[in-house]
Order: C-alpha cells, then sequence, then structure tokens
C-alpha cells in the first residue's frame, strides 16, 4: 500500500521523501501505559506494511525505550526506503531504579535520569547514543528537543537554554549537514514562539511542533507559519489531536495537552464535532488533513499504541473531505479566516 508522499528539499542536498502520514514513537516508550515488547512490533509492523515511511523518535521517550524498539522494525530494511528523525538535547544517565525520571508518565522503562545538554559536545553524545539503540548507521533528521517553557518552567530559563543550544549544539548541527551526515536539522517543541525566535537567528530546515497547529489552535498561523512559508522551513506535525480530544470527541475526561480538557475547550470540539457529522465526516479525519492543507507541513505524525489507532490514522489519511465542511468551520468561527 503506497501513502502519499512529499518531497522536501530546502537547500539542494538531496532532502527527504517523507509519507504524509509519519509515526510518532513516543506510545512505544510506555507513555501512561506499557505495552508489550510484542505489541510494540505489532504496531510498527502495521505501520511499515501500510506504507509508512518517516519515523519519529527521541531519547526521552520511555527513556531510550522507543529507540530500542524501533530497532528490530529497520534492522535489515534498505536504508534509503524510509526516513528517520531522533532528538538531541538530553544526555541519559544510569541512576537506580527508585531514583529515575518519568515516574506516572513512562512505565516499565530503564532506570534513567535524564540530563538536559544543548551543548556542542553533548549534542555530539546523544547522536552516538542513539545510533547505538536505533542500530542504524545514519540519521536523516535531528531535532533539538524540548525547548520551551512547558518543559524548562520560566522564560529566563528558556533563554539560558536557547543561548546555550545556539552557541553549542546548533552549531554541532549546522557542521553536520554541511558534511552531509544529516540531510536537515532544527526544534521539535510544544510551542511556536521558541521556533520562531531560533528561525530568526539561524538556518533551520524543519521544525517538529506539537499541538500547536491543529483543528483546535492556529495562533501560529500569525507569524511563525508565514516565516516558515518565507524561508521555505518546513513543518512537521505532532499531536494533531491535541493529546486525543480530537481523535475521542468531547467526552468528560477527554484530553487536551496532557491533561485533563478545561471547559472552554470541550464547548469549542463540541462546535468542530458538530459540523463534522453534519458533513458525515469523522472528527479525527479533518483533525488528520487539516494541518496538511498548509503548504509549509509536510508530515503529520500521530502517536499510536495499538493496531487500531494505526488503522484509525491510515482511515484519516484517505478519508474524502468535502471543501463545504472547511467553510462552515470558518463561517462559525471555529477556524481561523486565513487558514489554508
Amino acid at each position: 500500500m503506497a501513502l502519499r508522499t512529499r518531497h522536501w528539499d530546502r537547500i539542494g542536498n538531496g532532502g527527504v521523501t517523507v509519507t504524509d502520514l509519519g509515526f510518532g514513537t513516543a506510545p512505544l516508550g510506555n507513555l501512561y501505559r506499557a505495552i508489550s515488547d510484542q505489541d510494540a512490533e505489532e504496531i510498527l509492523l502495521s505501520c511499515w506494511d501500510a506504507g509508512v515511511r518517516y519515523y519519529d523518535t527521541a531519547p526521552l521517550y520511555g527513556l531510550g525505550l522507543s529507540e530500542t524498539r524501533l530497532n528490530p522494525l529497520l534492522r535489515g530494511k534498505d536504508r534509503d526506503s524510509y526516513v528517520l528523525s531522533t532528538k538531541v538535547g538530553r544526555i541519559l544517565q544510569v541512576t537506580a531504579p527508585d531514583q529515575r525520571d518519568g515516574f506516572g508518565k513512562w512505565f516499565d522503562v530503564p532506570s534513567r535520569r535524564e540530563i538536559y545538554d544543548y551543548t556542542y559536545d553533548g549534542v555530539l553524545r546523544s547522536i552516538e547514543f542513539s545510533l547505538e539503540r536505533l542500530g542504524v548507521d545514519r540519521i536523516d533528521i535531528l531535532f533539538a528537543h524540548d525547548l520551551d517553557i512547558f518543559n524548562h518552567g520560566t522564560q529566563d530559563a528558556l533563554d539560558a537554554k536557547l543561548n546555550e543550544f545556539m552557541d553549542g549544539g546548533y552549531k554541532a548541527l549546522l557542521s553536520l549537514r554541511d558534511q552531509g551526515v544529516i540531510k536537515a536539522f532544527g526544534a521539535g517543541v510544544n510551542e511556536w514562539q521558541p521556533c520562531q525566535w531560533m528561525a530568526e537567528r539561524g538556518d533551520f530546515d524543519i521544525f517538529l511542533l506539537a499541538g500547536r497547529y491543529t483543528l483546535l489552535e492556529q495562533e501560529a498561523l500569525t507569524s511563525f507559519l508565514p516565516l516558515c512559508e518565507t524561508r521555505n522551513i518546513g513543518v512537521v506535525i505532532g499531536g494533531p489531536y491535541n493529546s486525543g480530544i480530537l481523535a475521542t470527541g468531547p467526552k468528560p475526561g477527554a484530553f487536551y495537552n496532557y491533561d485533563p480538557a478545561p471547559e472552554g475547550v470541550l464547548e469549542r470540539v463540541r462546535g468542530i464535532q458538530g459540523i463534522c457529522d453534519s458533513h458525515g465526516v469523522r472528527m479525527v479525519d479533518a483533525a488528520f488533513q487539516f494541518p496538511l492543507r498548509h503548504p509549509s507541513v509536510i508530515s503529520v505524525i500521530p502517536g499510536g499504541q495499538g493496531v487500531s489507532e494505526m488503522e484509525s490514522n491510515l482511515e484519516a489519511e484517505n478519508a474524502e473531505i468535502p471543501e463545504a465542511l472547511w467553510a462552515d468551520l470558518k463561517h462559525e468561527g471555529l477556524v481561523r479566516e486565513d487558514a489554508p
């Protein structure tokens, strides 16, 4: 089965060809609940058999577990047949089981502590560890991970990390791209503002933006996405369902931004759901396809903790959505007028 693909080549180095539907592997790191190695293997095989050829991972996901679970799938595959991205900015340090990070978020994972390190040497060390866990000889795209207030707590703390990265890790990534070791680099974050800050100060290729350009949120259209268009910067959209609410609907306990959704968000989603229902379209289908309508977006990477979720994403990629649905969402003020 072949999925739609997009070729992206910003600087003439051959670029990458990614499937519209990529796979975000955070759930393979036992995010919120443990899944067995067999279940993880089944999910990945269903992805591959369905034609998914873009895989995104990170050392953080399961404190190394996500990368090691990708290893058996990728081993033996033609290295030119898929695109792989992972993250830099954290070193995983061995620790006692009761001292590990991520209790309540990552389950049944290695005993590791996360050490933020956006320096030149820290980034190169991170890449070495990732290559070993993944069992591959190259990574196509590298993203500086979690350079946002959500992770660092205050603007001052974030500013310090951004400066550390631009003074160190950024130069390492630039050098790797110039040498042809990687095809592209950028940052993977939960906020568009730091992405814009970096894009204005460096030569970035692709940003992975999680949850901030979706059917529910389009503030990134104000300045960040126009900048990407001007600079031919690609954007990968993670978290297209805003932690689940655009997939589950506005049911009690629905998740938004990793927490139970507040009433204002539930109300907005009820409006979106109503318009989707009136056109006979699953809201999850509209949520998947909406970001892909923007010319800078090259792939959307929902996660999946089961084969059924993966199959739902495939259905969303292939769904027929009438233009009238988008027009109605704009007419009701549920989607910005300037959304493509």
